[in-house]
């Protein structure tokens, strides 16, 4: 009883905007805010920003980001943590939509790019079906920046004809149900978002399929940012490099990450140097 008590609070607070009178039909814009750094917004994400009424923002997005929409924006966070939402999906969905009903120009602003685990198609399959415009601003997405921040292409001729993006994590949570055989093959990087909980049991999975445990791989936090730390090491190394990891993080894996600019080394390699050493 007590929690249907509480879903009727929060499902009372997702209208907070009202007495706007007849108006315009508004627009919900998905927006990608890019990894963190500012200057990786684009044009057309800055003009969206510039001309929201309400901004609904992740956790991730910077607070430098979130000063571009004009004072007078309502900004309402919806940050997902690990087993704690402010929102459901459903309610974000049903609050871009009453907003837009009622005549505002919405900004969803999104980390890294809407369309890349973000959740974008869930939400603008809930605009189209109550008839809501919405548009999609692609964003400079996490992988793409923490690639070019290390100086390690994703692609390159002789060591990555390909590059997959996956998700550590399944929707019902625990281990993501993926074609390991295929993403085993060398010659291509894996970039793994939301990974490094799972890291142990990913990297299990790419030995198991014949992955080569010296394959580089490369641990990337915070991606973009002023506090951003880069780990090289190797698909072996890498539940040992992922445990040191405390912010968000990608875990890339493949030939080509053998071009990594040094970060900071892998608590693994550096046991090794030691011994080495000894």
């Amino acid at each position: 009883m007590g929690q249907g008590r509480e879903h009727e609070k929060r499902s009372d607070r997702l209208v907070v905007l009202g007495g706007r009178g007849a108006r315009r039909p508004g627009r919900v814009a998905l927006v990608g805010a890019g990894p963190g750094d500012p200057e990786l917004l684009t044009i057309k994400a800055l003009k969206a920003l510039q001309a929201a009424e309400v901004v609904v923002h992740d956790g991730l997005v910077t607070d430098e980001i979130l000063g571009l929409a004009p004072a007078s924006a309502h900004r309402i966070s919806v940050a997902k943590r690990k087993s704690r939402h402010a929102y459901s999906q459903d309610e974000i969905n049903r609050m871009l939509v009453a907003f837009a009903l009622e005549g505002l120009e919405v900004v969803r602003l999104k980390g890294g790019d809407p369309f890349i685990f973000g959740r974008g198609g869930e939400e603008l399959e809930a605009c189209r079906e109550a008839g809501v415009e919405c548009i999609v601003v692609p964003g400079v997405t996490a992988a793409l920046a923490a690639a070019a921040g290390a100086g390690a292409p994703l692609t390159h001729r002789g060591s990555a004809q390909a590059v997959t993006f996956v998700t550590g994590h399944a929707k019902a949570g625990g281990e993501p149900d993926l074609d390991w055989e295929s993403l085993a093959r060398a010659n291509q990087t894996v970039v793994v978002y939301m990974g490094v909980s799972m890291a142990p049991a990913i990297a299990a999975r790419l030995l198991a399929a014949g992955r080569d445990g010296a394959t580089p791989a490369l641990v990337v936090e915070n991606a973009s940012r002023p506090d951003e730390r880069r780990f090289t090491t190797t698909l072996a190394g890498l539940p040992d490099t992922a445990d040191a990891v405390r912010g968000p993080a990608l875990l890339i894996v493949g030939e080509a990450m053998a071009l990594a600019r040094p970060g900071e080394a892998s608590p693994r390699l550096e046991t090794l140097l030691r011994e080495a050493r000894a």
